[in-house]
């Protein structure tokens, strides 16, 4: 089973923790979060100093830095983001970086070094891709090195969704599924029960379209 620091995941919510990282790790913890995400991108912070006070909590931290073109905010240069991002990895316990990186090599290396999980990803705002291409998403990233392969799409109708929990059902690893928007708002609840091995929500404000926020998702999916 893959693990994020000492957590074996299983259905496991990830709080998305973007600006007022301190206060929203701390609330994460009270509404039932597994794992913290933080989104360097969206801080307003020294990174370093965020990630120092949001392991205090003792939860398992992922760190990302995402790329405008994926759905992040990052404004600097390619170099720095990834110079960033490298530069926490002795503090975090799993890093996400995306399948299109060009120095997504690099991440990975520095995290197999650093004994970190790594997740690789893939997000698609405009669109679900055929189920043959979503596969091979997937599949890619495995090869790639990703200990969890996480992709995320845009429905535009149920049909997509099911065809992303279908992927999901077959998937050879451990995956990340999520359909966004209000169409797929159901897949993060839904995409667990499938194989996904996590599933993300908000404490504040939603970092993503369709998000749940973290002790909604906690109460369905003990229901479940």
């Amino acid at each position: 089973m893959v693990r994020i620091g000492s957590l074996a995941l299983d259905r496991s919510i990830v709080a998305s923790l973007g600006k007022n990282p301190v206060n929203s790790a701390a609330g994460a913890k009270k509404l039932g979060a597994d794992i913290l995400e933080l989104r360097i991108d969206l801080l307003d912070s020294d990174a370093r100093q965020a990630l120092l006070d949001v392991k205090k909590t003792g939860m398992p931290v992922i760190i990302t830095n995402r790329m405008r073109e994926e759905g992040g905010a990052w404004a600097g240069s390619e170099d720095e983001r990834i110079r960033t991002l490298v530069s926490l990895l002795p503090l975090a316990d799993a890093v996400d970086i995306e399948l299109c990186a060009e120095k997504r090599e690099h991440v990975v290396e520095k995290a197999r070094s650093a004994g970190k999980a790594v997740i690789i990803s893939t997000h698609d705002f405009k669109k679900t891709p055929e189920t043959r291409v979503m596969t091979g998403m997937l599949k890619e990233s495995f090869e790639a090195g990703a200990d969890i392969a996480k992709l995320a799409v845009m429905p535009d109708s149920l049909e997509d969704v099911l065809r992303l929990l279908e992927v999901t059902l077959h998937a050879k690893g451990a995956v990340c599924t999520i359909a966004m928007g209000d169409t797929g708002r159901h897949s993060r609840i839904i995409a667990p029960v499938y194989g996904s091995v996590m599933t993300y929500g908000y404490v504040e404000n939603a970092t993503a379209p369709g998000q749940l926020r973290v002790d909604e998702l906690r109460a369905i999916l003990k229901l479940l």
